[in-house]
């Protein structure tokens, strides 16, 4: 099922609720996509680097390129390890990216963003960033990019989740009943230009 996943690549919604956590669903993704071979970088805004890092082994976190916005989201302290532009700037970085590798990027979370930024914003960011590998009259060999987008579904309204499913070429929304998890998974397919 992983593997399905991330193999269409632009950016995977992941549904998740109080009831039905969705973050082991994120780091099985990343797991994943690090033991594939391909560039990893995790935006962390909601739980601590250490947290995150948390049950993945040496190997996996070594191949973990973590950007810290959980410490110090706004940069108050002014560091120079801090990203210029914040989250939304190390998103922007990555979309002039030129190199052939895959690269997954996961954002722990979309809704600590949605809380913070315009939607239209993020949304035009996350297709920039999520369709970079597949512009028209492109002749680069720029490697196919997934985005996995953590959302907290309850903390937002039906135009923020709708406009954030439209972009999505992959919805996971996770759920269940009488103590037994389930995930609902709606792929779509890529348009045609």
């Amino acid at each position: 099922m992983l593997d399905s996943l991330l193999a269409l690549g632009g950016l995977v919604l992941l549904r998740d609720s109080v009831e039905w956590e969705g973050r082991s669903l994120l780091k099985a993704l990343v797991k994943k996509s690090a033991l594939c071979g391909e560039q990893v970088h995790i935006l962390g805004c909601e739980v601590s680097e250490e947290e995150f890092r948390e049950g993945f082994d040496s190997d996996i976190n070594n191949r973990l390129v973590y950007h810290d916005f959980f410490r110090d989201p706004l940069n108050w302290s002014k560091t120079e390890e801090a990203f210029p532009g914040g989250p939304l700037g190390a998103l922007r970085a990555m979309c002039k990216r030129t190199d052939p590798v895959p690269v997954t990027i996961a954002l722990d979370s979309l809704s600590w963003l949605l809380l913070r930024l315009p939607c239209t914003t993020l949304c035009q960011v996350l297709h920039a960033v999520s369709h970079q590998d597949s512009c028209p009259g492109d002749s680069s060999s720029v490697g196919k990019v997934s985005v996995l987008g953590l959302l907290h579904e309850e903390l937002h309204g039906p135009g923020p989740v709708g406009a954030l499913s439209s972009l999505a070429q992959t919805e996971v929304t996770l759920g269940g009943t009488m103590g037994q998890a389930s995930a609902h998974i709606l792929c779509r397919r890529p348009r045609q230009r």
